[in-house]
């Protein structure tokens, strides 16, 4: 089993900044992607930014320029440093890490860490 822990989520001004963390533990034996999603209320979880394992990341236009995804493979960390933020960034935040087993891949989810962004 892999258990994901979540943190750096909080209350931010518009044009602040949050980092946020997800660190893996657990039957971990490589680790394909890991990435972030987030969940506004009303709306669809949609991808923040995700980054593979040889470090190429796929960041939607929406907070090109502004999130910024990285990952400390030694410790199974993926960490979403998020610049300039705008109250439409407010949400859930979700990580999501693939695991592999054998050649299948598990995919688990963090229990989400909220970002409140005031206006």
């Amino acid at each position: 089993q892999v258990q994901l822990v979540e943190s750096g989520g909080g209350l931010v001004q518009a044009g602040g900044s949050l980092r946020l963390s997800c660190a893996a533990s657990g039957s971990i034996f490589g680790i394909s992607a890991m990435g972030w999603y987030r969940q506004a209320p009303g709306k669809q979880r949609e991808l923040a930014a995700v980054i593979a394992s040889d470090g190429s990341t796929n960041i939607p236009d929406s907070v090109k320029g502004r999130f910024t995804i990285s990952r400390d493979n030694a410790k199974n960390t993926v960490y979403l440093q998020m610049n300039s933020l705008k109250p439409e960034d407010a949400a859930v935040y979700y990580c999501n890490v693939e695991v592999f087993r054998g050649s299948n891949l598990l995919s688990y989810w963090g229990q989400g860490t909220q970002v409140t962004v005031s206006s």
